[in-house]
């Protein structure tokens, strides 16, 4: 059966870089702790704020 599993991520000026690789560490663990063996597709969408600046990440993984 497949299963999503939804991570965010808050993105600062200055500190995309790493927040986009605590967000990797962040799914990776997920992936490890819970010993999946089958990712069916990982999809990263950006958030915005009112002025059109995107403000934070939102990857869905889905899995078996």
């Amino acid at each position: 059966m497949a299963k999503v599993k939804t991570f965010s991520s808050q993105l600062k000026i200055f500190h995309v870089h790493e927040e986009l690789e605590t967000l990797d560490k962040t799914v990776n663990d997920f992936i490890e702790q819970n010993n999946i063996d089958k990712i069916i597709s990982v999809s990263d969408s950006a958030t915005v704020n009112a002025d059109g600046g995107t403000m934070g990440l939102i990857r869905v993984v889905a899995y078996e």
